[in-house]
């Protein structure tokens, strides 16, 4: 598969990675390339006049700047007996003597099964403990938030700090680690706070690494008649592999520095550039991925099977906490999205004037048929899968047949060789049929010369090949899992020989197929994975991000990974062969098929050394890289001697052969557990509920909201509204709640938004807010969201009965995240000092979505573009409220594009299609959003819908609803 491509077919949105140097600031263990921090470190009042040069500059979450000292890694300085020691380094000194201490004085059974609880519980520490207190810091900046609320930093000499000895120890600790000049007192807190922390991590780290060596000494043992030269072999193989483990850190620590090692970003910015070579070069995330070899050099060493499969445990630990923790921090402080376009005004009414329509505009039915939609109905996939659809249909029945034959067919020899042709037959249609029409489509358009013979456009050429090429690579990967299952017979004795091992290095095998595959996937979207520049000629340009920036063809060696792992499972010749000659074909394919048609559509700009290859030569000596120069030039001219041949006989062969024509956080969102709380506070007897109050303002709904509760079912009395001051606000309008309370009311006091149907008791809350409360008073919850809606607080007034009881009062505002994004009817709660004891309650009210009703469009000359004016604006304010009118998100009017975070973030597309669902009952995939990039897009796809569904409406403002009583919008 080619490599990714800056392409809008593609649809996504991708990180440009500097080949030879970066400006970015990787992190820590990941060490991934982050995009620049220029933009969020633009100079302000904050910042000095002139910097002072070979300083570094640091910027906190608030804008002040500051130079930040020269810090170095701890570990080799606390372990060196000539440096000086601290309270903290003598602490983690003693857990670590503690811990050899325990190893040989426990029995040898026992202390195997003690350091393995120990080992997993700094583990946990680490990836659980670490992790927790880092996502915390990076979305509520929860750790400076903690040192401010105990005053950990404030100057004893103030009065304010509480607790000066632990001040004085902290800052004696930190003038200790850093040996420059350094002024703790005026030192920032968020910095201050990162110091701590680097020494809570220090202890994590120390112990979760010497407790796994402790572990791995404890099950060490020679495998019962094992050969002296395998030990000496295993040993050996082992220490290169630790050899390796400990470069790559090193050369890692080089590279990212101590800020990035104990990731300083999580407090604050700094300005610097950074050249990733070295290890960075080599594989993504080198931390986190080979700087993990050493985990299975001591496995290899130890010779024990336990000690394997708890490197393998840590490892994927390792992985969850990338990807739960630091990949999320990084794209949304290195990476976020871009602010919306903005369409200027007086050009936009230029080109309405002159009757210009873009591209991507829909056009009225008087003109050309309106453009077909972006294509969003992706094939790949388990959430992708279609049962309406041809090929995703004929794909699931083809794998049925193929199981049930798998599964009642015996497994004798014949059998096993018939499965074992089958799935060769696919892989030779894959790789060579397949491969012979990409080779004609790029020669001469053959595929898609072909449906333009019977009328078909490139569009529909290009939907039957994705299908095929679909169906073919099922097939057969399909195939060659049912000819492993023939093969495969379960062990008898798991623990003879290598058949553990076996099948342990065969799964990781499987399991480095499946992530690149996913890995060429995220980087080259469905136009890449399905070859569409054979197909279209729309000048991409080569992007080399994701797996590409480190090997130019990852399929050629790690992507069949996993059928050598197949082979060494089963351990059968046949599958052996079967995984040879596949590699074989795929090699053949990439090179025959691909690279010519890289090499004519991309010419000079394919590179030619990935970054891996780089690394590689750098590394050598200067003799081996000058023969193999003379090697690599033997080789050009063999190659340019078979195609001179291939392409001489190519006419025979041609003359007699004929031609052969690719959520566990929404789980608990989505069904909350109901706690049952029965505690009172032990103050709530001197608060009087009368005086408190909750009153709610919205922006309410349109008129037709009392009028569609009327259905024609109801009696006589029962059909017209009533008059009372119910209370119908819009869908993802923000809502207003004004609050009273005694002057003396709890300071963690708070209000939250619930369903009325959900709490069974009005004097406690049973269910949990999640995340939609706000605090009637900032600064008493460690949470920088939480706070966020507060408008006033704590002003006096007046009780409105005639006792003249003063009270205080407030307003908050709710919205965005903190909205329910449903129809229903809510109400407002609050409650005592942090607790769930309710004071009070608001009036109900319900959030609706109002109908669009067809027979309010006023008609005109061209009724089409009426109706679609008409859409436009009944969507407009709606889609402003579900993108939280953010004026970075939200477009001001329908014909400019909405903000990249809808693409970014699913939850804005999944709010537009409940809207649209409920306002023209019309249900949309969530993809159709980011796809349509703008309102006047998806009016024109609602127009489209309604006139193909309109015979089958059975909407009371639709009049007939029979298929021949309705009309089409532009007859």
């Amino acid at each position: 598969m080619t490599p990714s491509l800056d392409n809008p077919a593609a649809g996504l949105r991708r990180r440009q990675a500097d080949e030879q140097h970066g400006s970015n600031i990787p992190h820590s263990h990941a060490g991934i390339d982050k995009s620049s921090v220029s933009d969020n470190n633009t100079e302000d009042s904050k910042e000095p006049r002139a910097r002072e040069p070979g300083k570094t500059y640091g910027r906190t979450r608030g804008g002040k700047v500051f130079v930040v000292p020269v810090t170095h890694d701890r570990i080799p300085q606390m372990l060196d007996p000539r440096q000086p020691k601290n309270l903290g380094d003598i602490i983690v000194l003693a857990v670590l003597g503690a811990h050899i201490l325990a190893l040989y004085s426990l029995p040898s059974p026992l202390n195997k099964y003690v350091f393995a609880a120990i080992y997993l519980f700094w583990r946990a520490a680490y990836n659980v403990g670490i992790g927790i207190l880092l996502r915390w810091q990076s979305n509520d900046n929860k750790l400076v938030a903690w040192a401010q609320k105990w005053q950990l930093f404030e100057l004893p000499s103030t009065g304010k700090n509480p607790r000066p000895w632990l001040y004085n120890l902290l800052k004696r600790e930190s003038e200790t680690e850093i040996h420059s000049e350094f002024d703790f007192d005026s030192a920032p807190i968020e910095y201050n706070t990162w110091l701590v922390f680097r020494r809570f991590v220090d202890l994590i780290l120390l112990c979760d690494f010497v407790s796994y060596i402790l572990f791995a000494i404890a099950c060490t043992h020679t495998p019962i008649g094992e050969p002296m030269f395998m030990t000496m072999v295993r040993w050996l193989l082992g220490l290169a592999i630790v050899g390796f483990n400990f470069w790559v850190k090193v050369d890692a620590l080089r590279v990212v520095k101590d800020y990035a090692w104990y990731w300083g970003d999580f407090f604050f910015l700094v300005d610097q550039e950074l050249t990733f070579d070295g290890v960075f070069e080599m594989a993504p995330h080198p931390m986190y991925s080979i700087g993990y070899a050493g985990y299975y050099g001591i496995s290899m060493m130890a010779g024990s099977y336990e000690v394997l499969f708890i490197s393998i445990l840590a490892h994927a630990c390792q992985f969850a906490f990338l990807v739960l923790v630091e990949n999320p921090h990084i794209e949304k402080i290195y990476n976020p999205p871009s602010p919306r376009k903005r369409v200027d005004t007086q050009q936009h009414n230029q080109e309405e004037l002159s009757g210009a329509a873009a591209p991507d505009e829909p056009l009225d039915s008087s003109s050309a048929p309106p453009p077909s939609p972006t294509e969003i109905h992706s094939l790949l996939g388990l959430r992708n899968i279609d049962l309406f659809r041809n090929t995703d249909y004929s794909t699931c029945l083809l794998l049925l047949y193929l199981v049930v034959l798998a599964f009642v067919t015996p497994q004798t020899p014949f059998w096993r060789f018939l499965f074992t042709m089958h799935a060769f037959a696919w892989r030779l249609w894959y790789s060579v049929g397949l491969g012979s029409i990409l080779h004609r489509q790029s020669e001469d358009k053959m595929w898609t010369r072909h449906f333009l013979k019977f009328g078909d456009t490139t569009n529909e050429a290009w939907r039957q090949w994705k299908g095929m090429y679909h169906i073919s690579h099922v097939l057969c990967y399909a195939s060659f899992i049912a000819a492993c299952w023939k093969t495969y017979s379960v062990p008898v004795d798991w623990n003879y020989g290598f058949v553990l091992l076996r099948h342990v290095i065969g799964a990781s095998l499987i399991a480095l197929q499946a992530w690149t595959a996913m890995s060429i996937y995220d980087s080259l979207g469905e136009f890449g994975w399905f070859f569409g520049d054979f197909f279209f000629d729309r000048g991409v340009k080569l992007n080399y991000t994701s797996i590409y920036r480190f090997l130019n063809n990852p399929e050629r060696i790690i992507g069949t990974a996993g059928l050598w792992g197949a082979a060494l499972i089963t351990w059968s010749k046949a599958v052996f062969i079967l995984a040879w000659l596949s590699h074989l074909l795929t090699i053949g394919f990439l090179e025959f098929v691909e690279q010519p048609h890289m090499q004519k559509i991309y010419g000079e700009s394919l590179r030619d050394e990935a970054g891996l290859t780089r690394f590689i030569k750098r590394s050598l000596p200067p003799y081996v890289v000058e023969w193999q120069s003379s090697a690599n030039k033997v080789m050009d001219q063999t190659s340019q001697l078979v195609e001179e041949l291939l392409d001489a006989a190519r006419p025979k062969l041609a003359a007699g052969v004929s031609t052969i024509v690719r959520d566990t956080t929404a789980l608990f969102n989505k069904y909350p557990a109901r706690l049952g709380i029965s505690k009172s506070a032990p103050d709530l007897a001197i608060y009087d509920p009368a005086h408190y109050s909750v009153t709610v303002q919205g922006q309410s709904s349109s008129n037709s909201a009392l009028t569609e509760r009327s259905s024609g079912k109801e009696g006589t009395a029962g059909r017209f509204p009533n008059t009372l001051n119910t209370l119908i606000f819009e869908y993802g309008a923000p809502v207003k709640v004004k609050w009273t309370a005694p002057p003396n009311h709890g300071r963690k006091d708070w209000i939250g938004l619930y369903m009325v149907a959900d709490n069974r008791s009005r004097e406690i809350t049973d269910v949990s807010s999640l995340g939609r409360w706000v605090p009637t008073n900032p600064g008493q919850y460690e949470s920088t969201t939480a706070d966020k809606g507060i408008l006033i607080s704590d002003e006096p007034a007046q009780s409105p009965d005639s006792d003249g009881t003063n009270l205080v009062k407030g307003a908050m505002i709710f919205s965005g995240d903190k909205l329910w994004w449903t129809q229903g009817v809510f109400e407002f709660r609050y409650h005592h000092d942090g607790s769930h004891n309710v004071m009070a309650i608001s009036q109900p009210f319900e959030i609706h979505v109002a109908r669009f009703d067809d027979d309010d469009v006023p008609t005109g000359a061209d009724q089409y573009a009426t109706y679609q004016s008409a859409v436009e604006s009944a969507l407009l304010p709606v889609v402003q409220n579900c993108l939280d009118r953010d004026p970075d998100i939200a477009p001001s009017k329908a014909s400019e594009p909405w903000g990249s975070h809808v693409e970014r973030d699913g939850k804005y597309a999944k709010r537009i299609v409940y809207a649209v669902r409920h306002m023209f009952a019309i249900e949309f995939a969530p993809a159709v959003i980011p796809a349509d990039g703008r309102i006047k897009n998806l009016a024109w796809r609602i127009c489209n819908a309604k006139q193909v569904l309109a015979p089958y409406s059975m909407s009371s403002s639709k009049g007939t609803s029979t298929p021949g009583g309705e009309k089409s919008l532009d007859s």
